[in-house]
């Protein structure tokens, strides 16, 4: 993919929801919630400052972050469904989880 975000925005890759409930019900796209988590896939430079220094931004490609659920635009790249955003709309990073080693007692 051929994609570089301008300015303060970033480009994410949305988490799919489940379509099946835990009984076995299938959801409808048009009743399924908007997903509100991601994978940073571009970013673009930064935003300037008063002074015209180029200010980077936070998060990077990779990371999983959590946006506001109905901010940014969706886009369809390469026949992927896709939202792009200012760096604002993202609300947090979520860190991996480390796995919990069991002390000896």
């Amino acid at each position: 993919m051929k994609f570089r975000p301008l300015h303060d925005r970033v480009l994410i890759r949305p988490s799919s929801e489940e379509e099946k409930t835990a009984g076995g019900i299938i959801i409808p796209d048009t009743a399924q919630e908007k997903p509100s988590e991601g994978t940073v896939i571009a970013v673009g430079p930064g935003h300037r400052d008063e002074k015209g220094k180029i200010q980077t931004l936070e998060v990077k490609v990779g990371d999983r972050v959590l946006f506001a659920k109905y901010g940014g635009t969706e886009v369809r790249i390469d026949e992927e469904d896709l939202s792009i955003m200012r760096e604002s709309d993202i609300l947090a990073v979520l860190a991996p989880v480390k796995s919990r080693r069991k002390r000896a007692a």
